[in-house]
């Protein structure tokens, strides 16, 4: 995935797409135990999420956790705070920037203006940035503090798994928007989705397909209308043990 690509990867439950993302991400409940995992030219499979994160990788949660008590606002301006200690590891021995050992904070004019832009970029209600982080939060109001959150960043790389799960139609429409949006030759996208029905709204430059763990066949957008006519049986690999052949 590069810079100013949309990238689909589909696939039947379980077939490890939400695991890919994870493991990019570098999510410790998984164990990666062969590869590498490449980014801006250095290989990332040892670093941690926080670094991973600050190198401007970003992962939206398929199930995004609710914060009581954090206020949008200010979740935001501490990731944003997090993000721009720019490349550079927070490990053992390492010193944060700041006054009595905090992160060096953005100023609060600075903060603001920013935020204001994205929230206009995006439609986003300025009440909506004053209620605490995902605490009764529709699902489409989740997907949409997490673009949110994605659009402040401005991360390189965006992994987007299953955006698109919980969503009416009409939620769909609003984030698939904000999706566009921020899309264009700085932001690469790794959009994953059970079904075509959000590549009516956003348009992929590739799109593949995952079984088991492994793509199984890569194409254009209309692989997604062909599995939406044929479902995904008819690229389930002959032998699931050693994915090895496809039927058809």
């Amino acid at each position: 995935v590069k810079q100013g690509e949309v990238h689909a990867l589909m696939g039947p439950n379980g077939s490890g797409k939400s695991t890919l993302a994870n493991v990019i991400m570098g999510n410790p409940k998984y164990e990666v135990t062969d590869g590498e995992i490449w980014f801006k030219g250095e290989n990332i499979l040892e670093y941690s999420p926080d670094r991973r994160a600050r190198m401007r990788l970003f992962l939206a949660f398929q199930y995004p956790m609710s914060i009581p008590g954090v206020s949008v606002a200010n979740f935001l301006r501490r990731s944003l705070e997090a993000v721009r200690e720019g490349n550079k590891p927070l490990e053992e021995g390492d010193k944060p920037t700041g006054k009595m050992g905090k992160r060096k904070s953005i100023p609060p004019r600075e903060f603001r203006t920013l935020l204001q832009e994205k929230m206009r970029l995006l439609k986003v209600d300025n009440s909506f940035i004053n209620r605490a982080i995902n605490d009764g939060f529709s699902g489409g109001e989740k997907k949409r503090a997490e673009i949110l959150q994605m659009a402040l960043l401005e991360p390189e790389i965006a992994l987007m798994d299953e955006t698109d799960s919980g969503l009416d139609i009409d939620a769909l429409k609003i984030v698939s928007e904000s999706v566009n949006a921020l899309t264009g030759p700085n932001l690469g996208v790794l959009l994953i989705t059970h079904y075509q029905r959000m590549l009516n709204y956003i348009t992929p430059d590739f799109v593949h397909v995952m079984f088991n763990g492994r793509i199984v066949k890569s194409g254009g957008k209309e692989l997604a209308f062909e599995l939406e006519d044929k479902g995904y049986e008819w690229l389930k690999p002959v032998d699931e043990e050693n994915g090895v052949g496809v039927n058809g």
